[in-house]
């Protein structure tokens, strides 16, 4: 019975003929699951002659591992595989398995198409505008157009909140987001959202303490300050959910979740919310 390998340092290239994200994100997403692997990635981006696929080529010779791939072009995808083959590397191209689960289902030829999700279309736009109204409406700025966004997040410094709205804004929502100061009042024009959905961001005091501290060191701030307080956090914490509670925001603990966690919970927040007021996936 072979024992599981930890620790175990490997290379592990990605080859794709469009922007690579696809790979990095499953490469990422199957490493996680290796506790102790230390992948160390190379990543060959936008290959589409075979110029640029021998230069990737060598540098997989140079450094044996595992090879992933999406190449929609056969003839450049036969060669990829034929060179690992040779060199008795694996070489697996990701999207095979669903493209045929699709291709099967649907009955539809594949169009061979290098990037097609990355295509000029009204979602990519859509997208782009979201992207555009997250970034002005970080931290609390222009409020008077909070009733455009598709969701809200408050939340005390550090929760995450502008990671995750840009994550958001990335998927396609317009997303904003208000800090919450101890003893100060919202603007009225928040506590007055109607449309968007808010969400209150809430953390352990001690997880809270721990990133902040983080922050003042890769700032090269040493002093103490009511910022990394103990006392002074928790009653930060405090007032903020009691805030969310007044208005009955719904809360979400953030304190072990990633921002892709977070994210992912509130888009199904918004979907659920928008089932609720359009009576989708009710009965009737």
């Amino acid at each position: 019975m072979n024992q599981e390998k930890t620790g175990v340092s490997f290379h592990i290239h990605l080859v794709s003929d469009a922007t690579g994200e696809t790979l990095n994100a499953v490469a990422k997403a199957a490493c996680a699951q290796f506790e102790g692997s230390r992948p160390t990635e190379h990543v060959y981006a936008l290959v589409r002659s075979a110029r640029q696929l021998e230069r990737a080529l060598k540098d997989i010779e140079n450094a044996p591992g595992i090879v992933l791939c999406t190449m929609m072009n056969e003839e450049l995808r036969d060669r990829l595989e034929a060179h690992c083959q040779r060199l008795g590397m694996p070489c697996l191209s990701v999207l095979d398995p669903v493209l045929s689960a699709l291709a099967s289902y649907l009955g539809i030829e594949l169009s061979h198409k290098s990037g097609g999700q990355h295509a000029l279309t009204a979602e990519y736009f859509q997208r782009m505008d979201a992207l555009n109204y997250t970034m002005s409406h970080d931290d609390g700025q222009n409020v008077e157009d909070f009733e455009d966004a598709d969701v809200v997040l408050l939340g005390v410094s550090r929760t995450s909140k502008t990671p995750t709205c840009i994550y958001l804004a990335n998927r396609g929502f317009k997303a904003a987001n208000v800090p919450i100061v101890k003893d100060m009042t919202l603007s009225p024009a928040v506590e007055r959202i109607s449309r968007p959905l808010v969400v209150g961001l809430t953390i352990t005091t001690h997880r809270l303490l721990q990133i902040r501290r983080q922050r003042l060191l890769s700032m090269k701030v040493a002093k103490e300050t009511t910022y990394i307080d103990e006392q002074e956090v928790q009653k930060e914490i405090v007032f903020a959910r009691k805030l969310f509670d007044k208005h009955g925001w719904p809360v979400l603990d953030v304190s072990r979740r990633s921002i892709e966690e977070t994210a992912a919970t509130i888009i199904n927040m918004i979907s659920k919310r928008h089932e609720e007021r359009t009576g989708e996936g009710t009965a009737s």
